[in-house]
């Protein structure tokens, strides 16, 4: 890069859990800009978490963030006419990022009724260590596992 880097942008704390990490996750699911409506479902999604656990459903939403984020990636590299799938570690806020997304997108193919029910679920399911978005963790760390040989091709 020619230019300097760019300085990381502060996320603001969201106003229920007080949580910066709240409103990156409503950041990544918002829609067309609409950050209240985003709000209200991630919210009510929390609300039907707590109604189903009787637990804290902030607590639970971490707990299914840590098991679905990724340790190691898969990257393809080209080296001598063939490309090669080589097991990367994941820096600490890609880490967060790719869990968020895969929370997020995997809420969104869930069959039910409204995105909070949908998001509920896919939480509840991803804190207990099953559904969806923990299986893709599964699925990338065995990619990673089944082509550890070829790491030693890490630039």
């Amino acid at each position: 890069m020619r230019k300097r880097k760019p300085k990381p942008r502060i996320i603001a704390p969201d106003p229920k859990f007080g949580d910066p990490m709240v409103t990156q996750f409503v950041n990544n699911m918002m829609w067309k800009g609409k950050k209240s409506a985003a709000f209200k479902v991630f919210y009510d999604a929390m609300e039907i978490v707590e109604n189903r656990s009787k637990e804290n459903p902030h607590e639970i939403w971490k707990k299914a963030l840590n098991n679905v984020m990724p340790q190691v990636e898969v990257r393809s590299r080209r080296i001598g006419g063939a490309t090669f799938q080589i097991p990367t570690e994941i820096r600490a806020a890609r880490k967060v990022s790719i869990g968020m997304k895969w929370l997020i997108s995997f809420s969104r193919k869930r069959s039910g009724k409204g995105m909070a029910s949908k998001l509920a679920a896919e939480v509840i399911a991803a804190a207990k260590n099953e559904g969806a978005a923990v299986k893709r963790k599964e699925d990338t760390h065995k990619m990673a596992e089944s082509n550890r040989a070829f790491a030693h091709f890490r630039a």
